[in-house]
């Protein structure tokens, strides 16, 4: 499959959300982590000798990631769907960065464009200008590099790489995104000083991407310390080539194991490793007290629902990406629950918190908005149109929603193919028992 299949933007693609007559069982693979895609396909491209990526996230993302560092002048294979293999290359301008509406992106690549020779260009969606930008840009001028970019600090921007980056030491108020802070660290070890990143503000979200980051680094050949609070250090260096093994994506499991809980089923995530670099456990434990049983076993990754889904009241501020299929998850319960710790996510590919507040009170939910969070009073909800505004964490609400509420018409399915392209036909495969 080539790179350009799945980076345009595709026409809206309207979906009715399959209703559950049964209990699902299901066991499924499900592709790889996002996350850990992007950050192997940086280190990768930033290291001394080639790489392979195996069990990769073919998706919109990710391979508008592998694009940009094609434009910097790294080499990618990824013709393969299991296996993708990356040489790096000197890297040089001029160049253009397609971010889409990846995070990742905007806020990995242009450190690493501060290391090439020439101009490089950024942009994506329309939505990507309004994503948070301003304190990575900061960053990056205080470390030496040139950075052109509008007055709101967003999208587009500009980087004239020099070939080197001096790095030092940089104060950042990360509290918009971890990613702001892993995107320096990524690249840091090609700094010629390394880099300390000092966070002053309110906490950093997110903090298992952190630790992602830093394990990755490590496991690369970086010399990194986070052992003090909101500061990280990484030392100059080189960067090993290596074999990277990625995990099944938890974020993206979470709407299938949700739907275990709904409707009283049983959902096995193959592939699953003993040690995860992603929250699993915070994700177990969530679902524990939602009513879910899960368990660990050489089978994979387990969630039986019991019959009964509870309501919590839980700070999801380490696990923000989680919070649209779990707010669908507590419009089903028994009990009321409230979702704090994530005001963040008002700038990610939409803000999420008053998405997710419009369109549920469009079906008739009782729930109520709160600067970080959400309030939210089970009661019966009814069929309707439910908008995703090209975010597929808004999809995956809307799925796991239909699943016991008949007609929940999405808008646009196809924003799924972010990070999921599969997503539609492996969730009408679980419901109606062929997956």
């Amino acid at each position: 499959m080539s790179v350009g299949n799945l980076t345009a933007t595709r026409p809206p693609l309207p979906w009715t959300a399959p209703t559950a007559s049964d209990p699902v069982q299901a066991t499924l693979r499900l592709p790889g982590s996002k996350s850990m895609t992007a950050r192997a396909l940086v280190l990768s491209a930033l290291a001394s000798g080639p790489s392979t990526l195996a069990g990769p996230l073919r998706a919109r993302d990710t391979e508008l990631m592998a694009g940009a560092l094609r434009a910097l002048g790294a080499h990618m294979s990824i013709t393969d769907d299991d296996r993708w293999l990356v040489r790096p290359h000197p890297l040089a301008g001029p160049a253009h960065v397609d971010v889409g509406l990846a995070g990742t992106i905007m806020r990995f690549v242009p450190p690493v464009a501060g290391l090439a020779d020439g101009r490089i260009t950024f942009d994506g969606d329309p939505q990507a200008r309004t994503r948070p930008l301003g304190p990575l840009i900061g960053a990056l001028r205080s470390l030496g590099v040139r950075v052109e970019s509008p007055a709101t600090g967003s999208l587009p921007l500009t980087v004239f790489g020099a070939g080197r980056v001096t790095g030092g030491e940089v104060v950042i108020d990360a509290s918009a995104s971890s990613q702001l802070v892993s995107g320096l660290l990524l690249a840091a070890p090609r700094f010629d000083r390394g880099v300390v990143v000092r966070h002053v503000g309110p906490p950093v979200p997110s903090a298992p991407h952190l630790r992602m980051t830093a394990q990755m680094l490590r496991a690369a050949g970086a010399a990194v310390d986070d052992s003090t609070p909101d500061v990280w250090v990484v030392e100059p260096g080189p960067l090993a080539g290596r074999g990277w093994e990625i995990e099944p994506d938890l974020s993206g499991a979470v709407p299938f194991f949700a739907a275990a809980l709904v409707t009283g089923g049983e959902v096995t995530l193959r592939g699953w490793p003993r040690s995860s670099a992603q929250p699993v456990e915070q994700l177990r434990s969530l679902l524990r007290r939602m009513g879910g049983e899960v368990t660990l076993t050489t089978a994979g990754l387990t969630v039986r629902g019991t019959g009964a889904v509870h309501g919590i009241d839980a700070d999801l501020s380490d696990v923000s990406e989680l919070t649209p299929a779990l707010t669908a998850l507590a419009m089903l319960a028994d009990s009321p629950s409230r979702f704090t710790g994530v005001a963040h996510i008002r700038g990610h590919e939409t803000d999420r918190i008053a998405a997710l507040a419009r369109e549920f009170a469009g079906l008739g939910a009782d729930l109520t908005e709160s600067a970080d969070g959400l309030e939210i009073r089970p009661r019966p909800l009814r069929g309707g149109s439910f908008r995703t505004y090209h975010d597929h964490r808004m999809a995956h609400a809307a799925a796991v929603t239909g699943l016991a509420v008949p007609g929940i018409e999405l808008d646009d399915v196809s924003c799924t193919s972010k990070t999921m392209p599969e997503f539609p036909a492996l969730w009408s495969g679980m419901v109606t028992g062929k997956s």
